[in-house]
């Protein structure tokens, strides 16, 4: 039996994922806000687009999305044209936005009221892990209906968990970026006391990146660390949204993150310094801009 699935959402991570779906054999149909990237995709792929969210997941069996935030997630959500107006009963809906738990819980009860299953399902991996299809989804919802949706993700995942009921998906992946965090501002000091103590770079890492320091991060972005070349990758704009979600659920169960909240400080001095869009290692721009 085909699968119809349904991608609302395309921007650097929702266009490679989708296209994954139709490469790997589902009848995807996907909506953008800009319907002419929307075309682009459907071109590209050879799959279908939609005019607007409600048309898009009338057909689907699964109807994913990837947007940008809470709000982003409400407007394509509900409405007269919003998915849950279009999604036929017992299609399961699975959201990769990073977004609060709050905004999942809602919009799964909503869906639950008509007969539909949601998944709330983040992602890690980055734009990279959307184009090689090797991302990681933490999800949360019901058994069931991620068994059923578990198989269609696997065509843009290396790996898929379900940590429990609606909303545990956001909250690991709040742990996911407050670790990142942390590790990000290690690295940037890390290779910052290097530089002062006039250390080669390279030699540093190759000698320590096998040991207990060592870390995807470290891997993977110690030498355009060390060049100063931060115009790529996860924006630190993003990773503001992130941490801003991850610090108020902490306010909320009273998690300590110290080191968290200090990082998102540092974080927005590198918005001031021009670099929202700068890759989230750029925190060694930060440093470095005191020896200027």
């Amino acid at each position: 039996m085909s699968v119809n699935v349904s991608f609302i959402g395309l921007g650097v991570m929702g266009y490679p994922m989708a296209g994954h779906l139709q490469n790997a054999g589902f009848a995807t149909c996907v909506y953008n806000r800009t319907t002419e990237k929307a075309k682009r995709w459907a071109e590209q792929y050879k799959g279908t687009f939609a005019e607007t969210p409600k048309q898009a997941a009338e057909n689907a069996d699964f109807v994913f999305l990837c947007v940008g935030n809470d709000d982003d997630l409400r407007s394509v959500m509900y409405g007269e044209q919003g998915v849950l107006a279009g999604c036929k009963r017992d299609a399961i809906i699975v959201d990769h936005t990073t977004t609060s738990a709050e905004v999942a819980i809602e919009i799964a009860a909503r869906a639950q009221e008509q007969g539909n299953a949601f998944i709330d399902a983040p992602v890690s991996g980055g734009q990279a892990g959307a184009e090689n299809g090797v991302l990681t989804v933490m999800c949360g919802g019901d058994d069931a209906a991620y068994e059923k949706a578990k198989p269609i993700m696997a065509a843009f995942s290396q790996f898929t968990q379900l940590l429990g009921g609606v909303g545990a998906g956001q909250r690991c992946k709040m742990v996911n970026q407050i670790c990142i965090a942390g590790l990000v501002q290690g690295l940037a000091e890390g290779l910052h006391f290097a530089k002062k103590a006039g250390l080669d770079g390279d030699k540093v890492i190759e000698t320590i990146a096998k040991g207990a320091a060592g870390s995807w991060q470290m891997e993977n972005r110690h030498q355009t660390m060390w060049r100063g070349e931060y115009e790529f990758g996860f924006a630190v704009d993003w990773m503001r949204k992130d941490l801003g979600i991850a610090l108020d659920e902490a306010r909320k169960n009273g998690a300590r993150t110290p080191v968290t909240a200090l990082v998102d400080q540092f974080y927005s001095e590198v918005q001031a310094l021009g670099g929202g869009r700068y890759d989230t290692s750029s925190l060694l721009a930060r440093l470095e801009k005191f020896d200027n």
